[in-house]
């Protein structure tokens, strides 16, 4: 019988996940951005990234901390961002926060380097109408 251990891996699983939306809250806390943004997108949550882009915004000098911290992130974060950011775009109370984060890969990513990541095209296709 393997239900006993299915649980206990199901139980570890949650207060792994527990743990990490309170490392997430005391990040944000700290304003420690970069790794709120690296905790958030591990987790795939897009609402939690927009709310820590939108922190970020809040800021002194929002924009370029938005822009320090997009670009220090890895490449298939930036991806997941790009991903997320679409579903952003669409609705008016987030756009804005799309367009910055989207603005700061245009200018620190060339062309060919943009061109190489997964699911660009449906992500360009998608922002074109709404941008």
């Amino acid at each position: 019988d393997v239900t006993e251990i299915e649980e206990k891996e199901a139980q570890a699983k949650q207060e792994e996940q527990i743990v990490k939306e309170q490392e997430l809250s005391n990040l944000l806390h700290e304003k420690r951005y970069l790794r709120a943004l690296g905790l958030a997108i591990s987790l795939d949550r897009p609402h939690t990234v927009l709310m820590v882009v939108k922190a970020i915004l809040k800021e002194t000098d929002g924009r370029k901390h938005l822009e320090e911290n997009i670009v220090r992130l890895r490449k298939d974060q930036k991806e997941a961002v790009l991903s997320f950011l679409v579903t952003w775009n669409t609705n008016s109370r987030n756009c804005h926060e799309a367009q910055a984060v989207i603005e700061t890969l245009l200018k620190h990513e060339a062309p060919d380097e943009l061109l190489q990541y997964s699911g660009i095209k449906p992500a360009v296709e998608s922002l074109l109408p709404y941008t």
